[in-house]
């Protein structure tokens, strides 16, 4: 195993890319008793259109398929749900889709390898028909309604529309309700077996682990699967222009709220990764909690909250 170390946080990753290609990151957290555990894939809303590994056939998927798939795989053959079984061994666990990346989590103090097993069954096993495929269309149809009247959700939409023109960042995660119509359970499988496959999956595990025991166990749990090639996603060409200036939408808000963007083209992600930590670095001097300008917009109660907004 690779040990990665920081001397200054004092801390240890320990990391392994298994035969099959998946990467399994282990952070030994001494005499600690919650655990923790995320399992991810490099799946997201804008890999809509690739080319599978295994025969090289171009494909366009509907939008929202890879939150499609984060709420089926839940569901098991034998009519369980992994999420009501992780809940019943006392443990927190959710999921969720980004613009890039789909994750299964949980946080346990008790019964770790038991709720392991599970994540790892379901994450590996999925199990979808016509019918719980169409089920699901009416579930996922009703978020989706719930955010089109989220007035924070449609701030931050509105603005990846007004700055992207072709990148399918500015579809909503979930899609909409006319393409989720299109989702059936081929699409499913076939975007299952080329995105969850091991070797474009990680494994990350944090608490008070010996990482060579544990990393047996995890050994242990895996389902054959050869690693396949790389996957060929094919994005649009963006315009470096901003498709308009701004939007202003009326919704049934407090006060308003207000969003700002900033489109900038980044040639590696060295260069990606240190301009967005001096952005942070920046906004959180002129408009962070300490800052002259936030404090001033809170005795003013133009902020109503000291909380972190949700976006």
């Amino acid at each position: 195993m690779q040990i990665i170390e920081n001397l200054k946080v004092k801390e240890k990753v320990f990391t392994e890319k298994l035969e099959n290609g998946l990467t399994v990151m282990i952070i030994p957290k001494k005499d600690t008793t919650k655990k923790y555990v995320i399992f991810g894939t490099n799946f997201g809303s804008i890999d809509n259109h690739f080319i599978m590994p295994k025969n090289n056939e171009e494909i366009t998927i509907p939008d929202g398929v890879a939150h499609f798939l984060e709420h089926k795989l839940f569901e098991q053959s034998n009519g369980t749900n992994s999420l009501d079984v992780l809940s019943s061994l006392g443990v927190e666990a959710n999921a969720y889709t980004t613009n890039d990346h789909t994750a299964y989590l949980f946080e346990a103090t008790d019964n770790f390898y038991p709720a392991l097993d599970e994540l790892m069954n379901y994450v590996q096993n999925p199990y979808f028909t016509d019918q719980n495929v169409e089920k699901e269309k009416g579930i996922i149809g009703q978020e989706i309604n719930m955010y089109d009247d989220e007035p924070s959700w449609q701030v931050y939409m509105n603005a990846m529309k007004l700055m992207y023109k072709q990148n399918p960042i500015n579809i909503d995660i979930a899609g909409s309700i006319e393409s989720i119509s299109k989702i059936n359970e081929e699409i499913l499988y076939n975007s299952y077996n080329t995105f969850y496959n091991l070797s474009n999956m990680v494994l990350v595990v944090c608490g008070d682990f010996v990482p060579e025991e544990l990393l047996q166990e995890i050994k242990n749990r895996i389902t054959k699967n050869e690693e396949q090639g790389e996957i060929k996603r094919i994005y649009p060409k963006e315009q470096d222009e901003i498709v308009e200036k701004e939007k202003i939408v009326t919704m049934d808000v407090t006060n308003p709220i207000f969003a700002i963007g900033f489109k900038d083209k980044i040639a590696s992600t060295e260069e990606l990764v240190k301009k967005h930590i001096a952005i942070e670095i920046i906004l959180y001097m002129l408009l962070g909690k300490s800052s002259k300008t936030y404090k001033k917009l809170y005795e003013n109660g133009d902020i109503m909250s000291r909380a972190r907004p949700r976006l």
